[in-house]
């Protein structure tokens, strides 16, 4: 650990930051420059990634089928706008006053497309959005589970991030080697709508690692009413699936089955889930899942016979 480095880590409690991981300019090579982070500082040597938890608690509401508007506040639209950009602010304040230029990126949404022209020859045009999920994975920070969303080894998908560029050099952190997702099929079971088809997967390989990622239709998810949203800035970029009942299955199954860190006292799921859109309870519809993929459901969605 150099000295940068050893100074970040030692501020991540007093900047309130529970996931950090570094990547260099090497990990981005071959990403194009409409998306590289170092379209926007040439000179940066290291992307940090930095991360805040979704607390379990504010998808409660959304799990009841009683409250959505605070999961929108603590776990999205603060989160991102207040609690993590003054993480990110702070750390940048670190690493300047220590003599390093910092660079903070917020995470708009990659499939925002250019929003003006190239200033000169060879340079994208504004505004470059990098591609979150794939800074996650060049960072060490986990894997894009089948469901298309990233899963930490902490948190599962329970986490949002913030970007700094930095011309401090500060070697990358390892690649995380394991895996957090098992290819349940639960996250597609358990969709209303049949958005998510695991029997048809894309292959995903970020810094070389490689990930299936079941076939998802956005469109579908779009107009689904058991807690996915629309994404706020873009309405042509992927919604927001975090608090959708697939992910709380999810959420649900990796907690249950020990796939992540993160423990509580009580299972998060404690009845039946409500669904829109289909009427078979999710309870049926895991039983179902056990017949397609050879193993057995129990009826709080825990697969066994693993």
């Amino acid at each position: 650990m150099n000295h940068i480095e050893e100074l970040i880590r030692n501020n991540l409690k007093d900047c309130r930051i529970d996931l950090i991981g570094f990547a260099d300019r090497e990990r981005f090579e071959g990403v194009d420059p409409q998306h590289n982070p170092f379209s926007i500082f040439p000179e940066a040597k290291t992307v940090i990634l930095l991360g805040k938890r979704i607390c379990r608690g504010a998808l409660r509401g959304v799990e009841e089928g009683t409250n959505f508007g605070d999961y929108a506040l603590f776990g999205k639209n603060w989160l991102e706008d207040e609690f993590l950009s003054i993480a990110c602010y702070d750390l940048v304040n670190v690493l300047e006053d220590n003599g390093w230029e910092a660079c903070p990126i917020f995470p708009n949404p990659s499939e925002l497309g250019p929003q003006g022209v190239s200033v000169a020859d060879g340079r994208p045009a504004p505004n470059v959005y990098p591609d979150f999920d794939y800074a996650a994975v060049a960072c060490g920070l986990g894997e894009i589970g089948r469901n298309g969303l990233l899963l930490t080894p902490e948190f599962g998908s329970r986490q949002r991030f913030h970007m700094i560029l930095t011309d401090a050099e500060i070697e990358p952190s390892p690649l995380f080697e394991g895996h957090i997702c098992d290819a349940c099929g639960m996250c597609a079971q358990s969709c209303p709508l049949g958005a998510i088809d695991m029997k048809h997967t894309v292959e995903v390989t970020i810094c070389g690692k490689t990930m299936q990622v079941a076939d998802i239709n956005y469109d579908v998810c779009k107009t689904c009413k058991n807690g996915a949203c629309a994404n706020r800035f873009a309405e042509t970029a992927r919604p927001d699936r975090i608090a959708a009942l697939c992910n709380r299955t999810c959420i649900c199954h990796l907690e249950d089955n020990g796939l992540v860190s993160n423990k509580f006292e009580n299972s998060f799921r404690q009845r039946e889930a409500w669904s829109v859109g289909n009427t078979k309870p999710v309870s049926e519809r895991n039983v179902e899942a056990a017949n397609v993929l050879g193993g057995s459901f129990s009826k709080d969605g825990n697969r066994g016979n693993r």
